[in-house]
């Protein structure tokens, strides 16, 4: 009997080093992940602001509003093509180098990843009003804290919805691709609607699958491991964020 409760004693021990090591990781995944949204935020802003000049150049983009040398360069030369899509190739670069990586480099590239996707989002600014960024932002942050909660509190599987929600994204790439030569607001309003479910479901989703990794491998003891593990988390949680944010501002932002 006494061998028993020593036994139960110990397991107890290990389950709760096991929580507590948890709520670490995931105070580490949301922490790395708010640090590169106020990046991205910080780039996306300063960058718009030295892009648009009230003095008259060649470069007219409304009244009384001018593109600079750097914002032509930005939005308006072919330039564009390559920081519209830059932020992908970091994400397929980090996701292929973060085994041969420390975890203090794999950090150092997250948040050069989110000041780039900062200067690729600046054109939002040019767009959108102020006031309404702000509002979406606000909104989507709302949903995310609460999808984000449903996915590390929910005692129900959601691995079943990783295939389908791959897909999904898989799809909105593909045409969000065609709709760039297309321009048809139909379909950009049907790409908005459906990435914002698609968007949703990943918030959940990608939670729930963080937090088993973490239990899975934290027996392991392999601290490089869990540090680089909480990294690529962020990252994954950071684009659901953004690209819901994206999607709630092309269906509700205010244009300039």
């Amino acid at each position: 009997m006494a061998e028993f409760q020593g036994v139960r004693s110990a397991a107890g021990v290990r389950t709760a080093a096991i929580d507590e090591g948890l709520r670490a990781h995931m105070n580490k995944v949301y922490g790395t992940m708010s640090v590169g949204m106020l990046i991205t935020a910080l780039a996306a802003w300063a960058i718009s602001g030295l892009a648009v000049t009230d003095v008259p150049t060649q470069y007219q983009i409304g009244a009384g509003e001018y593109l600079t040398q750097l914002g032509y360069a930005i939005y308006a030369s072919p330039l564009k093509w390559v920081i519209m899509f830059a932020p992908l190739a970091f994400v397929f670069g980090l996701s292929a180098a973060v085994n041969k990586l420390s975890a203090s480099a794999a950090q150092l590239v997250f948040y050069v990843f989110a000041a780039v996707m900062g200067l690729s989002l600046s054109s939002i600014f040019l767009i959108y009003t102020g006031a309404s960024i702000a509002q979406v932002f606000l909104i989507t942050a709302i949903m995310f804290a609460a999808l984000s909660l449903y996915g590390y509190t929910t005692k129900k599987d959601l691995s079943g919805w990783g295939t389908f929600l791959f897909m999904g994204v898989i799809g909105l790439v593909i045409a969000s691709i065609v709709n760039i030569f297309l321009a048809s607001d139909a379909l950009t309003f049907a790409i908005s609607v459906i990435g914002v479910l698609v968007f949703a479901g990943l918030t959940a989703y990608d939670t729930q699958q963080i937090k088993n990794e973490y239990i899975q491998f934290a027996s392991h003891g392999d601290q490089e491991w869990l540090s680089k593990s909480a990294i690529m988390g962020s990252l994954r949680l950071y684009l659901d964020f953004i690209n819901m944010f994206i999607m709630l501002l092309s269906l509700f932002g205010n244009r300039e």
